[in-house]
């Protein structure tokens, strides 16, 4: 009897080309499924809440996949991790309803985006290192302005946009912690690289480049050509997908 199972994803971003695969490129779902493949003796698939770019962490992707024979899901789970590279862990591996699906089944996805104020020798692989001081009241104001339901082309990439770029924003916010700048973001779904470029444009309000007035201004145009940079990627990382 077919079962659906389920698997909680934690992985370093850094030298992959993302989640989804890619010929010729290294990913996070390409060393995953060949790795099944291998301890199930076939062709094994998964599905991913969502795509992380190239770059970006996770500490909760989830995935699943089925399988058709009887498994001992504790040694499943003890066979991937020792056999998938150091930089992917499975936290987590469970049985679900069959019409689960990590994608669809989603009622919200959680990132966080870290910022060091200065340098990072042990952290620099993950977070955004600024030499400058940034206003984090004038953060909040941005991250405050962007709760509730908009439309987010302003902050997608072009050719990424879809007919509705609407999402629904349920926590925003940021705080201080130290020497470190956290993000912390939860919406219905995610436009592609949205986090980024609204941390990039929310980082020039910080800085005093940009009024916050003009960050609300901004995100009613619909117009990425307005809003600022996209920050990097490795600052960036998949907290938990809601279900």
């Amino acid at each position: 009897m077919a079962k659906n199972l389920k698997l909680t994803i934690e992985y370093d971003g850094t030298d992959f080309a993302g989640w989804q695969i890619q010929p010729s490129e290294r990913t996070v779902q390409g060393e995953m499924e060949k790795v099944l493949t291998t301890i199930l003796g076939k062709k094994t698939e998964l599905v991913g809440s969502g795509r992380t770019d190239s770059g970006v962490h996770a500490f909760g992707q989830v995935a699943n996949f089925v399988i058709e024979e009887e498994v001992d899901l504790p040694k499943l789970l003890h066979s991937l991790n020792s056999m998938l590279p150091t930089d992917i862990v499975i936290r987590e591996l469970t049985e679900v309803p069959e019409d689960f699906h990590a994608r669809y089944s989603a009622i919200s996805r959680i990132y966080s985006y870290r910022i060091h104020l200065g340098r990072s020798a042990l952290n620099h692989r993950y977070l955004w290192e600024l030499i400058y001081d940034l206003q984090l009241e004038e953060l909040k104001w941005c991250a405050e302005a962007i709760r509730g339901e908009h439309d987010f082309t302003s902050f997608c990439v072009a050719k990424s946009q879809k007919n509705d770029c609407s999402c629904e924003v349920m926590v925003a916010d940021w705080k201080k912690v130290g020497r470190e700048l956290l993000f912390h973001i939860e919406a219905d779904r995610f436009l592609h690289t949205m986090v980024r470029s609204l941390v990039g444009t929310m980082v020039e309000v910080g800085r005093g480049f940009l009024p916050k007035e003009q960050f609300g201004e901004i995100l009613q145009l619909e117009d990425r050509t307005k809003a600022g940079p996209t920050a990097p990627a490795k600052g960036l990382c998949l907290v938990a997908v809601r279900y």
